[in-house]
């Protein structure tokens, strides 16, 4: 997997994270990156500008890393010692996948489920928008997101799904004592119908000026910080 970008260079080098190649463009000038990768060993390519252009999808400010790919958990290797679990139902914006882990980092929660297809997937932008929480929090990557939730259910889950309809009650109105397992739709189509059916309860996040919907991050913060004060 390729990640780009000085701070989350200085993030990956400063943890010892395994790198495979380390492309800098040539000129490069940062004298702390430099003095981290003198230190690492790792192997080092020089390449023009144009070449680091093609390489990544946005500014790379001459550093490019290859390091490898995401290694993701199983679920049972969080069902065990796990209350509070974001499930996210086919999320395309790696901006909002990041934003998320983020808060989840910050609130505690014990992991974040997401399914291996029609998914946006770690990478260089979701690791700069979770500004270096990834580390620090349990994904779980499933097959299929409907029967994951009747595991969670067998394991003593409420399942909580997002979704602004005429069934779907105020968000606050909710008990959230107990094990938790909130579902996240997607930006645009937001839960599937299976994943709505299999909630215990579909709730919405009241709206009062003339927008109709929240960015799929924005809404998990208020919903995930809700289930803590309710919790605590």
């Amino acid at each position: 997997m390729l990640v780009y970008g000085r701070n989350v260079a200085k993030e990956i080098l400063n943890k010892d994270k395994k790198v495979q190649k380390i492309i800098l463009q040539e000129g490069f000038d940062d004298k702390e990156i430099n003095s981290l990768i003198e230190k690492s060993n790792f192997p080092v390519e020089y390449a023009p500008k144009y070449k680091m252009d093609h390489l990544s999808n946005g500014n790379h400010q001459g550093i490019i890393l290859n390091i490898p790919d995401y290694k993701y958990l199983q679920l049972s290797e969080i069902l065990e010692d796990s209350n509070f679990v974001v499930i996210l139902d086919h999320l395309e914006d790696p901006h909002n996948l990041g934003a998320i882990i983020r808060t989840c980092e910050a609130a505690g929660v014990d992991g974040i489920i997401l399914p291996k297809d029609r998914q946006v997937q770690v990478n260089s932008t979701v690791m700069k928008t979770s500004v270096g929480t990834l580390d620090q929090v349990r994904l779980v990557s499933v097959t299929n997101i409907a029967n994951t939730i009747k595991d969670l259910k067998d394991n003593g889950f409420w399942v909580v799904g997002t979704a602004l309809s005429d069934k779907s009650v105020d968000y606050r109105s909710v008990d959230y004592s107990g094990k938790i397992a909130l579902v996240i739709g997607n930006e645009g189509a937001g839960m599937s119908q299976l994943v709505e059916k299999s909630c215990d309860y579909v709730v919405k996040i009241p709206m009062y000026g003339t927008t109709n919907s929240l960015n799929a991050s924005v809404a998990a913060g208020i919903m995930i910080y809700e289930i803590i004060r309710d919790r605590k």
